[in-house]
């Protein structure tokens, strides 16, 4: 109730200001188009591919806490431009089975750096792009930040495996895709 009362008063105020949007029925797909830039959020379709990943062999997708599967939030004014893609996944194998897997798979895009919150494990600690465990501009924190993290990429495109932590049998995981504004390469984080 409390989503639906937010994007109804937040749709009349950009309406008024010559803006333009649109929503399924369900709400989960918005579309918020203005003469400046805009944002479009879709949850429940994304897939791995979307990510740029491989499904782990026998996982399949579960909700987060908020009840979404996935998302895929896109926001843009002008050159500034964010996405965040999230898939969630669960396995009945083993979270090292899953490190080993996403460790290879997310090779093709440069060194993977392994993170336990902002600390990194073993070498390397920073992938040839500059991307660092402590380098915290991403959606991952939300949920993983204190648990193991897989980071491949640059600080601009991230590509991420985060290991929720699950009192139960079985591995819970998180695929990520992250596009910053391009800025954040021209400004090195503050801990590197």
């Amino acid at each position: 109730m409390k989503k639906t009362f937010a994007l109804l008063v937040t749709s009349g105020l950009l309406m008024a200001a010559g803006c333009h949007v649109q929503t399924n029925k369900n709400g989960d797909n918005v579309k918020i188009d203005t003469p400046l830039g805009g944002l479009h959020v879709r949850s429940g379709d994304t897939d791995a591919a979307d990510v740029g990943l491989p499904v782990y062999p026998g996982a399949s997708t579960v909700p987060d806490k908020d009840g979404d599967k996935s998302a895929d939030v896109h926001m843009g004014f002008g050159k500034w431009q964010l996405q965040v893609k999230v898939v969630n996944y669960q396995t009945p194998d083993s979270q090292d089975k899953v490190l080993d897997f996403y460790q290879k798979a997310m090779g093709r895009y440069g060194a993977v750096i392994r993170c336990q919150g902002t600390e990194p494990v073993g070498t390397p600690t920073v992938t040839q792009e500059g991307l660092s465990c402590s380098d915290d501009h991403n959606a991952a924190h939300v949920d993983l930040h204190q648990g193991l993290m897989l980071k491949a990429g640059s600080r601009h495109h991230q590509h991420l495996l985060g290991i929720e932590k699950n009192d139960g049998p079985g591995t819970r995981f998180a695929l990520i895709e992250l596009q910053l504004p391009e800025s954040l390469d021209k400004n090195p984080s503050k801990s590197q």
